[in-house]
């Protein structure tokens, strides 16, 4: 029978994650309910306790409870539910996690859901789930889903919305996914609007010689995402030819990289082509959400909803800074491919983020940190999206992979 594993603080949830656990077993699927509370007693009787859950992580519920410090507490018994989540579903008793909560309770129970791999059903009933959602979801596949009303007893509303959890629960705990075909190799690639050619090219190419191609926008996120599938030991290679992440992190712009962002397949020592993507823009909301410090900058309207800064010589040198560091740092193939005549569709001459200033400034610090001795580098006389450029990136890691054996 598949199993949901639910996840909260039951001294102050524990009606609601009764009713919840009803329904889902009205499904003919089955509950284990894990009580990650701290103060009071458990309003109903968890299949986990909360002691099981704290010395997890090797802490004592009253001694956290006496400490007073509910931040700590809720930090420890988040990292212990993440521990008691893994080991069920290594023992094959989790085949979805669910929970309900407030702010607290969701940072508690997603925390746990994100260390579950990518791919096993997540669903956080929660009353911020109308608004940012990306503490709570992080870069894997946590469903949000919005309580509404408070989660505060059951009644004509809380029990419709959590009928309709308990029937998404039940319904992704049976889902199956039906054979494809022939499993293919991975390969991940990143892409932003502005590199879109380059990665279609690249893509239809290495789909020609055999792989199934994975790509992820370079929305923060995205970059995000696409590190988490590699950690998880899916990928066979990386063609990581979008890289502007960086530009908002430098610049502090609202699609940043996240801290492991480019390490994972050199860490892994997956092969792995890299390029210089949309280097050339930091991206903020409408126009007047950019920072007053900004606006007298090479500003672009890309669309009502996304206005892109030109980055500059100081911030293309900084950028460089952080690609050479990681690369040198992998331990696998690497090749970092330069496109000479401009980083992304509107970098090109004639387009309003042609920079030569800022283009030398980037390209002239790689040359001084990229290690050679370590990283491959193709310097090739087009831009990023002249289908030479993609193809000789898609031909090398295939190169690469091949050689990998």
């Amino acid at each position: 029978m598949p199993t949901v594993v639910l996840v909260g603080t039951l001294d102050t949830k524990g009606r609601e994650y009764a009713f919840l656990a009803d329904r889902i077993r009205e499904h003919g699927v089955d509950v284990v309910l894990v009580d990650a509370g701290i103060v009071g007693e458990p309003q109903v009787p968890p299949d986990i306790t909360r002691e099981e859950v704290a010395a997890a992580v090797g802490a004592d519920v009253a001694a956290l409870a006496a400490a007073g410090d509910r931040g700590a507490a809720v930090d420890t018994m988040a990292r212990g539910a993440a521990e008691v989540v893994k080991r069920l579903h290594e023992e094959g008793r989790l085949d979805a996690a669910g929970a309900l909560g407030g702010s607290g309770g969701s940072a508690l129970a997603t925390f746990a859901m994100r260390q579950l791999p990518i791919g096993v059903p997540k669903l956080m009933v929660s009353t911020v789930a109308s608004g940012d959602t990306s503490p709570y979801v992080g870069s894997v596949d946590v469903t949000m889903m919005y309580s509404v009303v408070d989660i505060a007893g059951v009644n004509q509303i809380s029990a419709r919305i959590m009928a309709n959890a308990a029937g998404a629960l039940a319904g992704m705990a049976k889902a199956t996914v039906p054979p494809l075909g022939e499993e293919k190799p991975l390969v991940v690639a990143s892409m932003f609007g502005v590199t879109t050619p380059c990665v279609t090219t690249a893509r239809e190419r290495l789909e020609e010689l055999g792989y199934e191609v994975l790509v992820f926008h370079q929305t923060g996120a995205g970059g995000g995402s696409m590190e988490e599938l590699i950690k998880a030991g899916f990928i066979t290679g990386s063609l990581d030819a979008t890289t502007t992440e960086f530009c908002d992190e430098v610049a502090g712009g609202v699609l940043a990289a996240v801290p492991d962002r480019l390490e994972s397949a050199g860490r892994l020592g997956i092969p792995q082509v890299v390029s210089l993507g949309a280097l050339d823009m930091v991206n903020f909301g409408p126009m007047e959400t950019v920072p007053e410090r900004y606006r007298d900058r090479n500003l672009y309207v890309h669309n009502p909803t996304i206005t892109l800064m030109r980055t500059t010589p100081e911030e293309c040198r900084e950028v460089a800074e952080i690609i050479a560091r990681k690369l040198n740092a992998a331990t696998g193939p690497t090749v970092l491919f330069v496109p000479l005549r401009g980083v992304s569709a509107i970098a090109v001459e004639g387009q309003v983020f042609h920079d030569p200033e800022a283009d030398d400034a980037l390209l002239t610090t790689l040359r001084e940190r990229i290690d050679t001795s370590k990283v491959e580098v193709h310097e090739i006389d087009t831009d990023v999206n002249d289908p030479a450029f993609a193809l000789a990136m898609a031909n090398r890691l295939h190169e690469l992979i091949d050689a990998a054996g």
